[in-house]
């Protein structure tokens, strides 16, 4: 096979591996009920004039199973985190005590779960999608070198090996989804 090939499935692994590090992240970000510092990873606030993260302005912690605590290192910005994290969309209520910033994690309730679950794979739809996509991208480019001279039983082949590489993505985020769902749904 040419090389040229070669190298644009590898290109196309890359982009479909790229998916699933982006799909492992986001949901990361869907809690299973159990409060978790990552659960504010995606908090950003004004800093001085800057988009900061969250973790970069204040302690993150979780004393128990059900609350996590913030530490800001000014104590002038306490209202601007409780603030950011009521604006981040999360489900949280923050409470500011003067010190530090307490927010308790409730227990899912059983439409929650299953919103959450119904996120999960809208998630998991949105990484097939790239995936899709990523095999296009390299089917177009082995079609493009056919007409530059390459066999058609090597773009055959070479399609071939798309297509087996964008089914063993596709139930790497099947299970991924699986999990994170079955995660969720255990109480």
């Amino acid at each position: 096979m040419s090389e040229e090939v070669t190298m644009a499935l590898d290109e196309a692994k890359e982009q479909m591996q790229s998916s699933i590090n982006h799909l492992e992240v986001e949901l990361g970000k869907i809690r299973a009920g159990k409060a978790h510092p990552s659960m504010l990873d995606s908090v950003k606030l004004d800093y001085y004039g800057t988009i900061t993260p969250l973790k970069q302005v204040a302690n993150v912690s979780t004393p128990d199973a059900r609350t996590i605590t913030v530490q800001p290192w000014e104590k002038s910005m306490l209202d601007a985190i409780t603030t950011a994290i009521i604006n981040s969309n999360l489900g949280l209520n923050p409470q500011n005590n003067g010190e530090l910033i307490i927010i308790n994690v409730p227990a899912l309730t059983e439409e929650r779960r299953r919103e959450l679950s119904k996120r999960v794979r809208a998630e998991g739809e949105n990484a097939k999608v790239s995936i899709r996509n990523a095999r296009k991208d390299a089917n177009d480019f082995i079609k493009s070198a056919e007409k530059d001279g390459l066999s058609e039983d090597m773009a055959k082949t070479a399609e071939g090996q798309v297509q087996d590489i964008t089914n063993s993505f596709t139930k790497k985020i099947d299970d991924i989804c699986d999990a994170k769902e079955a995660d969720i749904m255990t109480v």
